[in-house]
């Protein structure tokens, strides 16, 4: 499911995304009638096998082969009950004959999408080979991803690629270490977590504790794909929001955009690790009415990647090692803006939308204007991730930016606010 919990990607004919971008991938309505047994495993009778990852905008994005064709850029996603190809054009490039139409229902507000769903598909990956997967493929590309990411994205790839393997996640040096679960080298000081895997996505139990002080349970989706930290879905209702938050889009559903807040919790605990004043999501409405397993919200890769972490479906455990990164501090876009990549390199940047009242919306920048250069630096000369970054680096920072707005060339002062 992968959601970003920073904001809101929306839709014209490029995608509009935000600093923290999500998007909600449910079980896809006719699943269970053409998955059977689809999985993955070891090459060779090796026990080990090493497959590199970009991370990218906080996705882990892998490199993977169909039908002899690619490579093509897919995002590791534990929220995603099949492998969804969201690329329409690979269609032809893979040569699918074998294909018939479903609908895709999901969060949000809207009518439902129509895709592909193809028959088996040759799968390859590093040291790896798949056995009888199959994919769905939209017909329209409706969350672009590409300009999300500024790299090309093809697609999602989830429960296939855990069921039947052991998976280890090393962040610090962007590898997987995957293995059978009997052969999984385990960490000397790591903390095994019980895990269930429920409608194709693994749940794992935490505590929660409110700005209030009040301490919740929290089943909770663990998923490589949601960007944000956390996401607590009935948290309004139930408990009410934090003195300090403030309202966002927070990211675009199947079927359309997922309205809410963004605040923070006193404090997330995972088996013994305690993690505070966690940035924390807080969709409204029932967009989350209806789903196939009861729960409390999704956690997210801004927690997971603070760990090392093994995700081992066959004994339905976790395994978390505290990772250098445990100890820094949340933090979220001080900017206000949201921005996507465009162009046919996908390096021109790009104001999707300006969150009213924001800094950036009191210097006056506005939806459509285009950022050329930060503190003097062409912004074809950085990654999205490098932009995310300065624009949530610290409180009253100043920064110069050079963009094109109001069909002219300007430079403004963005002085930075954290407003959570």
């Amino acid at each position: 499911m992968l959601i970003r919990l920073f904001h809101t990607i929306k839709r014209a004919i490029q995608i509009r995304a935000a600093l923290y971008f999500t998007v909600l991938l449910l079980s896809l309505c006719c699943w269970h009638s053409i998955a059977n047994a689809q999985y993955f495993d070891l090459k060779d009778n090796r026990k080990h096998v090493t497959v590199p990852f970009k991370m990218i905008r906080d996705m882990i994005v892998i490199q993977v082969n169909i039908n002899n064709k690619g490579p093509f850029n897919f995002i590791l996603d534990t929220g995603v009950g099949l492998m969804l190809i969201t690329d329409p054009k690979l269609v032809d490039s893979i040569n699918i004959v074998n294909k018939r139409t479903l609908k895709i229902n999901g969060i949000g507000d809207g009518e439902a999408y129509e895709a592909y769903v193809t028959s088996a598909l040759d799968i390859q990956i590093r040291g790896l080979k798949s056995y009888d997967v199959a994919a769905a493929i939209l017909k329209t590309d409706h969350f672009g991803l590409s300009n999300y990411a500024g790299i090309p994205i093809h697609g999602l790839l989830g429960y296939e690629f855990f069921n039947n393997l052991a998976v280890k996640i090393e962040f610090s040096d962007s590898t997987l270490s995957v293995s059978k679960a009997k052969d999984i080298r385990l960490y000397k000081k790591g903390t095994k977590i019980p895990m269930t895997v429920q409608d194709r996505k693994p749940y794992i139990h935490t505590k929660v504790t409110y700005t209030d002080g009040s301490k919740v349970d929290a089943k909770l989706v663990l998923d490589l794909g949601a960007g944000h930290a956390l996401s607590l879905e009935n948290a309004i209702v139930k408990h009410g929001l934090p003195s300090k938050f403030i309202a966002a889009n927070l990211g675009l559903g199947l079927t359309g955009p997922v309205s809410g807040f963004l605040g923070r919790v006193k404090e997330l605990d995972i088996g013994k690790f305690k993690i505070p004043n966690v940035i924390t999501s807080f969709p409204q409405g029932d967009q989350y009415k209806g789903l196939a397993v009861k729960r409390d919200g999704n956690l997210g890769i801004g927690i997971l990647k603070r760990f090392s972490v093994i995700i081992d479906y066959p004994d339905s455990a976790v395994y978390l090692k505290q990772g250098p990164d445990f100890t820094r501090p949340f933090e979220h876009d001080m900017s206000g803006l949201e921005y996507y990549g465009a162009g046919e390199d996908l390096n021109r940047i790009v104001i999707s939308r300006v969150e009213p009242g924001s800094p950036a919306d009191e210097i006056g920048l506005e939806k459509d204007d285009e950022i050329l250069a930060i503190n003097l630096k062409p912004v074809k000369n950085m990654t999205l991730e490098q932009i995310d970054n300065l624009f949530k680096s610290q409180n009253d920072r100043s920064l110069l930016l050079e963009v094109y707005h109001d069909k002219k060339k300007d430079e403004v002062v963005l002085t930075l606010k954290r407003r959570i």
